[in-house]
């Protein structure tokens, strides 16, 4: 275990109730050896990392976290980027012993980092075992060399395969990713391959639809009309596919984009989702606190190196936190939480925000919705349906309008 100083108490302002209230922990690590066209995340090349440093940087900030939120319950534990697989196994297990310090890992607690399947990394992952890592999701992309090249990927699809292979031997749960929607991808392609994909699946299937995102190298190219993507049509169409053949496997879609056994579920994406604490570490990192009774934001600083200094200079690298008003935490809490099959509890929606659904979204228009198939009202809860969650951004922009 590293040796860890106990950091201050907490104020006594803070909540007694919110000891008792989980928390997830993410830790984003921003840099890559290359800057995928498609990627629009906070990730950063450099050549030279002191990975001492970046350690020493992360357990301050993890201690500054812990004096604002006291005593919790530690619900998962998420290494992120970037390309987390670029960590030294040394520092994930610094960083894991310095979150049991602070707050306490339980036992089973989801420890998931991501890494990417190159042969170096992959080499790796005995290492994030022994550091504490439980769970690794795999950025496989494609299984198809061509595609690979496109999407600026630095393996190959055997080498794809062949960290897949490995992860289910080395973790008790792992996950990968593919993207779909690529361009000139046909139906019939997408089948073989996703086919493919469901043989070496385990427990969790990530699949993405490819979106254009402003800054990046493919939204350059799409406005000069030298990248063409599949139109609204051809991507549902697709999308269709993906939900079929997922549900036939046994691996449905809990999320729109995220597939999974029953009980094989991201608990840490889960947590996001269904609106619960999180505190976001390193740059560029978000998070979401319950503190006194009120729900704040937190942003660090996106740059690694101006967010290193602040944490030299005060402990942390974030900006001041902003307080969420009860009507931004129940769109925040819409906009997430009809992302999931499983939709919205209505009884924690009204603890959430302190007001009754109702009061929140006009009623007629969620029976509007549902008449056309879109939605799904309980007592219990609000759920968009298949189709729904194929067109949430329009779904939203009609309730929230």
């Amino acid at each position: 275990m590293v040796q860890y100083n106990p950091p201050p108490q907490p104020s006594p302002a803070t909540s007694a109730g919110e000891g008792t209230k989980q928390l997830a922990v993410y830790i984003h690590w921003p840099f890559c050896k290359f800057k995928c066209p498609y990627c629009d995340f906070n990730s950063h090349v450099r050549e030279n990392i002191q990975h001492q440093d970046w350690a020493s940087a992360y357990l301050k900030e993890l201690a500054h976290y812990r004096t604002l939120t006291g005593e919790r319950h530690i619900e998962s534990v998420f290494f992120g980027g970037g390309t987390p697989s670029l960590m030294e196994p040394e520092t994930v297990e610094k960083v894991i012993d310095a979150i049991d310090e602070l707050w306490g890992i339980p036992q089973g607690t989801e420890i998931t980092l991501e890494a990417n399947p190159t042969s170096v990394e992959a080499g790796k992952l005995e290492g994030f075992k022994s550091a504490g890592v439980n769970r690794v999701s795999l950025g496989v992309q494609s299984l198809r060399d061509t595609d690979l090249k496109k999407l600026g990927r630095q393996h190959s699809a055997a080498e794809g395969i062949a960290a897949v292979k490995l992860a289910a031997k080395i973790f008790p749960r792992f996950s990968f990713d593919l993207i779909y929607a690529r361009p000139d991808q046909a139906p019939a392609d997408w089948k073989q391959e996703l086919a493919e994909a469901l043989q070496y699946a385990g427990g969790h299937l990530s699949l993405y639809q490819l979106t254009i995102e402003e800054g990046t190298q493919f939204h350059t190219l799409h406005a000069r009309g030298e990248l063409k993507v599949p139109d609204g049509d051809a991507g549902a169409t697709l999308y269709e596919i993906t939900q079929e053949m997922t549900e036939a496997t046994g691996l449905p879609a809990y999320e729109i984009s995220n597939h999974a056994k029953p009980g094989d579920e991201s608990r840490h994406n889960l947590v996001y989702w269904r609106y619960g604490d999180y505190a976001g570490v390193g740059p560029g990192a978000h998070g979401r606190l319950t503190l006194q009774n009120e729900k704040r934001a937190t942003r660090a600083h996106r740059a690694p190196e101006l967010w290193m200094e602040r944490v030299r200079q005060n402990g942390h690298g974030a900006h001041e936190m902003e307080v969420i008003t009860a009507d931004q935490r129940a769109r925040e809490m819409l906009m997430m939480g009809l992302r999931l099959m499983d939709g919205i509890d209505l009884a924690a929606f009204a603890t959430e925000t302190g007001k009754d659904f109702s009061a929140i979204v006009n009623l007629k228009r969620v029976k509007v919705l549902e008449e056309e198939g879109l939605l799904e009202e309980t007592s219990a809860r609000v759920a968009a349906t298949r189709a729904g969650r194929q067109r949430l951004n329009a779904v939203l922009a009609y309730l929230l309008s």
